[in-house]
């Protein structure tokens, strides 16, 4: 393994997100705070999870809308304790999250996507407006990045607050569109970069955020590398760091 990446000064490039947390070396659960702990030991850019909101309005951390066969939308927050993850932790709550993740935490940056709700648009303007207040609540504004798949949650974080990181994850909308509705960057899937490599240089030229996913294989990471991106969301790691060290020490 090479250098640890917090021992980079600061203006050293290090553009990797751990997807859903620092989990898969280590055989943690996604969207744990123990993979979250891991991604910050790491020295990852930041580290990236997902949020639903219960029946009964609590802000809950989970990638898929069920959890263990539960739609989350759909039952209270009581009812998810039932269950736990792998490592017996509870579902953890985004307030529990950001406790964790600004804890003895100045370099990873906390990467929150947020998921539209299945019920309603309605539904999915509250979970952004119960997101940004909470995390206002916490003082984590300037740790956090806000991501989506929905261009109006985006639009409701930006009339929140304009200074706020906002990408959009969807692909479909080129960099000059995501400019004009003052979002800050575009975080795609690898393969539109591939099919659109034009966005690169374009959104580089307007100065917005460049971010992939979910970049695993060696030769996608050191193509985003060489392409300077941002960021590059990965669920390896400790491979994107390996080879992050190379270019550096090949510099």
């Amino acid at each position: 393994m090479g250098t640890s990446l917090t021992t980079y000064q600061k203006n050293v490039y290090n553009p990797i997100i751990a997807h859903r947390g620092g989990w898969n070396a280590k055989n943690l659960p996604e969207n744990s705070i123990a993979s979250l702990k891991h991604a910050i030991e790491l020295g990852c850019a930041g580290s990236e999870f997902d949020v639903h909101m219960t029946a009964d309005n609590i802000l809950v951390i989970c990638h898929d809308s069920k959890f263990y066969g539960l739609e989350i939308e759909k039952v209270n927050y009581q009812d998810l304790l039932t269950y736990v993850l792998s490592n017996k932790e509870k579902i953890p709550t985004l307030e529990a999250y950001l406790k964790a993740g600004t804890k003895k935490n100045k370099h990873t940056r906390l990467v929150l996507e947020i998921k539209p709700s299945g019920i309603s648009k309605e539904r999915s303007i509250q979970i952004a407006e119960n997101v940004y207040n909470l995390v206002k609540k916490m003082k984590a504004e300037n740790m956090i990045d806000y991501i989506s798949f929905d261009i109006d949650i985006l639009k409701t974080l930006i009339n929140l607050n304009p200074s706020v990181s906002t990408q959009y994850l969807n692909g479909d909308m080129p960099p000059m569109d995501l400019k004009a509705l003052g979002i800050s960057g575009l975080d795609y899937n690898f393969k539109v970069y591939k099919q659109k490599p034009q966005w690169i240089p374009e959104a580089k030229k307007l100065n917005l955020i460049l971010n992939a996913w979910t970049v695993n294989d060696v030769d996608d990471i050191d193509f985003f590398l060489s392409q300077n991106f941002d960021f590059i969301t990965t669920n390896e790691p400790e491979l994107a760091k390996e080879r992050l060290d190379e270019l550096m020490h090949s510099k």
